[in-house]
């Protein structure tokens, strides 16, 4: 199967810490003393993103690939959660749990299912949605292109192409004139940083797998490469980092010239990478990974940060985290602590405020996430006393979702989802993160 990116720091244990590493003397993570409430103007929100709960997202990569006979991915995506039709049902479980943000994406492939090929019904459809957001009072952030791309962008060699930059900022301009004037935040891509990075971590099964499946793509649609937006396995990584990096500056003009108040930012996957000794890889592997796109940044309007977990890095590679450690589905500890360390780095760098735009842990145990997500804002609060500007934080994610190569088996939400009737259940941590909000935000 692929791998999601949120459980690369898994793939990194595999892939980098040696079978000698020792195991980190590490301290068992310490409750934050409690801070003081968040602002009143804070921003609170859960997140989702097009394809993972739209369903039949026909004109993308990721469902031609999912739907290959030679698929790498555990099942397709189908209905996933119905979103496309129950957008209005999820702002009101957004609504419900005392939020004042939703984070959602547009999608490429539905916007611009043929190159120069608008749908002026899709545009509205995103209309609509954030118009109704801001209807029940929840800000809209919207992500651009949040890794699915269409069909025919794959084709051209996706991020390899040249001409990717420009296409991206094309669609980015057309969005922004449609749908600009009503988004509260944007970021036009999500974690680039770490596409054609992830095959220097993965074990070769996963890229031998993910490698064949796009040759099978290619081969059927007749073009000399496919790649789609959320691979693993990349021809060229130096190539597409740099046109990545090209497309956010120049889709970030192109919503700019649209609308040029429009908080403008870019989400970065983050780990609280930490050094467990001296002479530690922890800086090399900061630069390695965030470095370039935190230094972008600096002229953005904030610094979108995704963090899961946390890294303890040894001289050699990645350190064993305590025995005792609560883990989550793939085996990796969940840390609390980690996200306010991913913060405080990424503004260390950037020197943008921030907004956490993915936090959370994949489990089946919700008791794990009712504990992080009181833990992990605390720890964040803390950091906020200490300086760092975080302007809000949005939870990954609102329902239970497809979750790419994984399919349904990793869970991530607030709430459950019933696949065959699509009713959305609340879990017990959607109650413990309203209930956080309420007492701990200032004039609540």
């Amino acid at each position: 199967m692929t791998i999601d990116r949120r459980t690369f720091v898994a793939a990194t244990a595999a892939g980098l810490a040696l079978s000698a590493a020792p195991r980190v003397a590490a301290k068992a993570v310490k409750a934050a003393a409690a801070p003081g409430p968040f602002p009143a103007n804070f921003i609170w929100g859960a997140a989702t993103a097009g394809h993972q709960v739209e369903g039949n997202n026909i004109n993308s990569d990721c469902w031609l690939l999912e739907n290959l006979k030679q698929t790498a991915y555990s099942e397709p995506s189908g209905d996933a959660a119905n979103s496309f039709e129950l957008w209005r049902t999820d702002l009101e479980l957004a609504k419900n749990l005392g939020l004042n943000a939703y984070r959602f994406s547009l999608e490429w492939a539905r916007i611009e299912p043929e190159p120069g090929q608008f749908s002026i019904a899709m545009l509205d459809h995103y209309k609509r949605m954030i118009e109704g957001a801001r209807a029940v009072g929840l800000r809209p952030i919207v992500t651009f292109n949040h890794f699915t791309t269409p069909i025919w962008f794959a084709a051209r060699g996706g991020w390899t192409n040249d001409e990717a930059p420009q296409l991206f900022a094309r669609f980015c301009d057309k969005a922004a004139r449609h749908l600009a004037g009503g988004i509260d935040h944007a970021t036009t891509l999500n974690e680039p940083n770490l596409a054609g990075l992830l095959q220097f971590l993965l074990p070769g099964g996963l890229l031998e797998a993910d490698r064949a499946m796009a040759a099978a793509a290619a081969a059927k649609l007749g073009v000399p490469v496919f790649l789609a937006g959320n691979a693993i396995h990349h021809p060229d990584p130096a190539m597409v980092q740099s046109n990545l990096r090209a497309g956010h500056t120049a889709g970030k003009a192109a919503i700019k010239a649209v609308r040029g108040d429009l908080p403008v930012g870019v989400s970065l996957a983050m780990l609280d990478d930490q050094a467990g000794e001296p002479g530690s890889l922890r800086d090399a592997m900061r630069e390695k990974f965030y470095n370039a796109w935190l230094r972008l940044a600096q002229a953005d309007d904030f610094i979108g940060v995704q963090n899961y977990e946390r890294s303890i890095w040894g001289k050699k590679g990645k350190l064993d985290p305590p025995a005792d450690a609560r883990r989550n589905i793939m085996g990796a500890e969940v840390y609390p602590p980690s996200l306010a360390g991913a913060v405080r780095y990424a503004y260390e760098v950037a020197k943008v405020p921030v907004i956490v735009t993915e936090h959370g842990v994949g489990t089946d145990d919700d008791a794990i996430r009712a504990w992080l997500i009181p833990e992990a804002l605390t720890h964040l609060k803390a950091a906020m006393d200490e300086g760092v500007p975080v302007k809000g934080y949005c939870h990954w994610s609102l329902i239970d979702n497809f979750e790419w190569g994984f399919g349904y088996k990793f869970h991530y939400g607030l709430h459950t989802l019933d696949r065959q009737t699509f009713v959305r259940t609340p879990k017990p941590s959607a109650l413990v993160y309203r209930d956080y909000i309420k007492s701990h935000t200032a004039g609540a």
